[in-house]
């Protein structure tokens, strides 16, 4: 069914959330103004996916805080005594909102991931200070010396335990690239509330115990169990801490064996930049052969269309080919797969992707990549992949010999699927080489020929009709079938100076070659950019170090060549970097 999409987009600073909400308020109105043939769909939005993920991460945080209050009540075995600690958490939670209002920080996955983390550090202070001021009640003092002299011995180490706690998190607030910019909010966030914190143990927990605690006269039967299974627990760990002393040089062999044990899986285990999400969203990049033409596209796309919406989780479809928008060339294209609510399919997003692959790359004559779009999509250009390699030479020549081998090695790759790049230098086209001499002979330019041609075949715009309710272009183009053959060129022609038309073909050879779609460029050089999907159970990391080391390869080889990752994949770089990790090695000569 035609369609016309209209894709919009937030200003930066602005609140996803909000505008969605105000663009829905403001359909009922258009869906009246519009005749009842035409329907309005919403075929995404993604506000969704925040408001889920969102809700997700509020139920986790409410979780969280019932299940700390849990704790401290099981062991502390007193209502009042659990009010006191619970109390701490409200009171830092609000506090460290009122922080990030003054930050003009929004309430988003990250900020709520940190309040989420900081549950279980709030209390602790606040455990600490009421624990010393129950031992001094326990002595025999009232509940306002205890409170007195036990804030006064556990101050120092309450305020040194929360400036060492905040102070973990300092260098995530000063790391720079894309991850420091991601977690800023996240370590000021999360600074914020353990500070405040500190400052409500020292404040509001003191006064808390003198008005709300008092001698146990008699402790309960589940008091007294509980306590002898404390005591059985504390004895355990008497005896194991008298071994431990006891054998030293044991205890440290063990503990270096630990540290050596820790260094070497950080090594190993894999790396990634941010998991795949399930945002009920598929999209899907095609790509036919070089000079194909419109129709012949179009019937490509509808064989993947028709196959892809036969499939029960998929909601809706919206296809688009041709030149323009997201798509750099007249043989590429792309659809925008819609799935169904999560609890109404079988299969997730990435699930869906795997079942549909084998499918699709069966169809002829047309290409398929179908990717997950990320949570976070930073910076990357627009490509058939997740993830983008870039390779830069100012020599073109140079660069498209090497790009073509650098290609076909990350095809090579295991750890790699989808790989594909930006270079398309097999473009049908017609060569066209004008007589100078002869055509200034018969009164003819070449801005007279330029202008031939670009009538003749650029859609050129030389009028518009204005009507009542609308208004429309009127474009110059020759008929179709003379579109078709190259050789109708040479029907073409030319009005000279003295006004009389010269046949093209008496002025110009033609000539059938292949050229490029186009030259890109990246930083005002010539570049290719390599993109590439993940194979399945691979990490970001392992496809980091193998597309390094086959890099570096190259650039030993490329006198004036510069490489490196693009958007997105420069997460986890940054992400290296900061960590201090390097990859040494390098493939052998396999060129």
């Amino acid at each position: 069914m035609p369609a016309i999409i209209l894709a919009i987009q937030r200003q930066p600073g602005t609140n996803t959330v909000e505008i969605v909400d105000s663009i829905k308020s403001l359909l009922p109105m258009f869906e009246k103004q519009i005749p009842a043939s035409v329907k309005m769909e919403i075929l995404y939005d993604y506000s969704k996916a925040i408001r889920d993920s969102a809700e997700d991460v509020k139920f986790t945080l409410i979780l969280t805080i019932f299940l700390v209050i849990l704790v401290i009540f099981l062991f502390l075995r007193n209502v009042s005594a659990t009010i006191i600690p619970g109390l701490a958490l409200p009171l830092s939670v609000v506090g460290t909102f009122a922080v990030m209002y003054l930050m003009n920080y929004s309430l988003d996955n990250i900020s709520l991931m940190a309040i989420t983390l900081s549950v279980g550090f709030v209390v602790d202070d606040a455990i600490v200070m009421l624990e010393n001021i129950v031992r001094h009640i326990e002595k025999g003092k009232s509940p306002l010396a205890a409170a007195l002299d036990g804030s006064a011995e556990i101050s120092f180490t309450i305020l040194s335990m929360t400036l060492s706690l905040a102070a973990v998190f300092i260098p995530v607030l000063f790391m720079g690239g894309v991850v420091g910019r991601l977690f800023n909010e996240f370590a000021v966030t999360i600074i914020a509330s353990i500070l405040i914190s500190g400052f409500v143990s020292l404040s509001l927990t003191p006064m808390l115990c003198n008005i709300m605690l008092r001698p146990a006269a008699d402790h309960g039967t589940l008091y007294k169990a509980s306590e002898r299974v404390f005591e059985g627990i504390r004895c355990l760990y008497d005896i194991t801490l008298r071994l431990t002393l006891r054998h030293r040089f044991l205890t440290l062999f063990f503990s270096v064996l630990l540290v050596a044990a820790t260094v070497r899986l950080f090594a190993i285990v894999p790396k990634g930049f941010l998991p795949s999400v399930d945002s009920g969203q598929i999209q899907a990049i095609t790509e036919a052969d070089q000079g194909i033409s419109f129709n012949a596209m179009y019937e490509y796309q509808q064989s993947v269309v028709n196959i892809v919406s036969k499939d029960p989780n998929v909601s809706a479809i919206m296809s688009l080919i041709g030149a323009g928008g997201p798509n750099r060339s007249g043989n590429s294209g792309r659809m925008m797969i819609r799935l169904k609510p999560r609890k109404e399919r079988t299969l997730s997003a990435d699930e869906m992707i795997r079942k549909l692959r084998p499918r699709l790359s069966a169809v002829p004559g047309i290409r398929t990549i179908l990717q997950n779009p990320p949570a976070i999509n930073i910076g990357a250009r627009s490509s058939k992949g997740l993830y983008q390699f870039t390779l830069q030479n100012p020599d073109t020549e140079e660069l498209y010999r090497y790009a073509a081998r650098f290609e076909e090695q990350m095809k090579g790759l295991a750890l790699l699927q989808d790989v594909n790049s930006d270079l398309q230098l097999k473009n049908p086209q017609v060569n066209i080489s004008v007589d100078r001499d002869k055509a200034a002979a018969l009164g003819v330019t070449m801005l007279q020929i330029e202008d031939a041609l670009g009538t003749a075949y650029a859609s050129r715009d030389i009028s518009t009709i204005y009507t009542a309710n609308n208004t429309y272009s009127v474009i110059m183009e020759l008929a179709p079938e003379f579109q078709k053959n190259p050789y109708a060129l040479s029907m073409l022609y030319v009005r000279s100076a003295n006004g009389k038309l010269v046949p093209l073909e008496t002025l110009a050879k033609l000539s059938l070659g292949a050229g490029p779609l186009s030259v890109n460029h990246s930083g005002q050089l010539p570049s290719v950019t390599l993109s590439f999907n993940l194979s399945p159970g691979v990490s970001l990391g392992q496809a980091v170090t193998a597309v390094e080391d086959l890099a570096r390869f190259f650039q030993h080889r490329l006198s004036g060549n510069r490489t490196g990752f693009s958007g997105f994949f420069q997460g986890l770089v940054d992400i290296a970097d900061s960590v201090g990790i390097s990859h040494l090695h390098c493939f052998g000569n396999s060129l």
